[in-house]
């Protein structure tokens, strides 16, 4: 017997521009036709999105109002990279867009997706409430949540949580105050870990394993080294890389090139062609994005 896939939308607020690589992007959406985002913006509808990305058009002030509203806080960033911090209270803001959905989750769009169905199946998210792609925090690239109320206002037993979200400046909510909900005591042996982890109700119905989606930082590679792959490839939706043969990967996070490799380039060296979004197979490596 088969288990049904539960619906996954993702909930993202973007304002300002889409980045130039926001086409490949949505090619890898559209790769993953059961699976929808929903964005906030300021930013216009992109041409030829596809349909399971929908775009809700309102301006940042008016969605920092709503924030306000739903969270009873004054909500004032300094600036929209603030937003990062409410990824854990997208789900309660959102409730309403959420009817019928199984999980929610949150995430960035410095990426594109490989085949997320493989990764995020059917027979894990039975099991668990919370799924990171890293092993020792939550992932504020990308993290997918029941949609129960119990996860939908998971953020609000962090303690300070409205001092935290109303304080103008980001303080990395997600990756640090939430996180700590479920992941604590890094540096106890193995063995205390997992019998403290064991005793924590929101660690022992969550999933933290490293999905290796995020190369070129602190966490090791999947041998273990610090040589990572020097070239990505999607094709068709499946998505590898030169190091690591024919095993698929469920997204590549690029931060890395994008904030150390790519601003020595101009856009028109990054993206040469504005067509080869729209192609079935292109590669990603320092330089930008290219035919395979």
């Amino acid at each position: 017997m088969s288990i049904v896939q539960p619906r996954i939308r993702f909930i993202i607020p973007y304002f300002g521009r889409w980045p130039f690589w926001m086409g490949f992007f949505l090619r890898s959406c559209r790769s993953n036709p059961d699976i929808e985002w929903l964005f906030f913006t300021d930013c216009g509808v992109p041409a030829d999105a596809p349909g399971n990305v929908e775009f809700r058009e309102c301006s940042f002030n008016d969605y920092c109002r709503r924030v306000s509203a739903r969270l009873d806080i004054d909500f004032q960033p300094s600036s929209p990279y603030k937003l990062c911090d409410l990824k854990p209270a997208l789900g309660y803001i959102h409730a309403d867009e959420l009817t019928g959905v199984g999980y929610w989750g949150f995430g960035d769009i410095d990426l594109v997706y490989g085949e997320l169905r493989r990764y995020l199946n059917a027979v894990n998210l039975t099991r668990f409430e919370l799924l990171s792609t890293h092993a020792n925090r939550v992932s504020g690239h990308l993290c997918l949540m029941r949609n129960s109320t119990r996860m939908r206002e998971a953020f609000m037993a962090v303690l300070d949580w409205r001092e935290k979200l109303q304080d103008p400046q980001h303080c990395v909510f997600d990756e640090s105050a939430f996180s700590r909900l479920f992941i604590r005591h890094k540096n106890w042996p193995m063995s205390l870990r997992r019998l403290y982890d064991i005793c924590n109700p929101w660690r022992r119905h969550s999933e933290f394993v490293e999905a290796f989606t995020t190369p070129n930082g602190r966490v090791p590679w999947v041998d273990g080294s610090h040589a990572f792959p020097t070239r990505w490839i999607w094709r068709e939706g499946r998505l590898t890389n030169n190091r690591d043969g024919e095993r698929g990967f469920p997204y590549f996070h690029f931060i890395g090139w994008k904030c150390d490799a790519w601003p020595a380039y101009s856009t028109e060296q990054l993206l040469p062609d504005p067509q080869l979004a729209l192609q079935g197979a292109w590669s990603i490596t320092s330089e930008g994005f290219r035919e395979v």
